[in-house]
């Protein structure tokens, strides 16, 4: 395998790879051309399996100018270090990075999957 080097602990890095086993392990299962919200429920399954903490849907406030103007929910974070967006799109858009680079700024995390599950291989998405 090929080590990039990163700044991230090996402990994060641990924690990025099992979870990406994990969901390639539900597209293996599943396949693509499911609801976002079903393979959300099987990566939270496949989660608890691995033994891997998470909670599903967390709110985090959105503040502007020090006011709260909203909770917004993301999909999965993991062991409160990982952000993992679901997708199930025909192709990811620019839009889908940008959200995803917003809720890691809204939740202070450093890290965050961007995974579209309705690809033939995961790889690709």
């Amino acid at each position: 395998m090929l080590k990039v080097s990163s700044q991230l602990s090996d402990d994060l890095e641990a924690l990025i790879h099992r979870t990406i086993g994990c969901c390639i392990d539900v597209h293996r299962a599943l396949g693509p051309g499911l609801l976002e919200t079903i393979y959300s429920r099987a990566v939270e399954l496949e989660l608890t399996a691995a033994g891997i903490s998470f909670e599903s849907e967390k709110t985090y406030p959105v503040r502007y100018r020090g006011q709260l103007l909203c909770s917004q929910r993301l999909d999965v974070v993991v062991e409160g270090q990982l952000v993992l967006e679901i997708k199930s799109v025909e192709q990811l858009a620019a839009v889908h990075r940008a959200q995803l680079l917003s809720y890691l700024r809204v939740s202070s995390l450093r890290v965050g999957l961007l995974l579209n599950f309705n690809v033939p291989v995961l790889q690709e998405g």
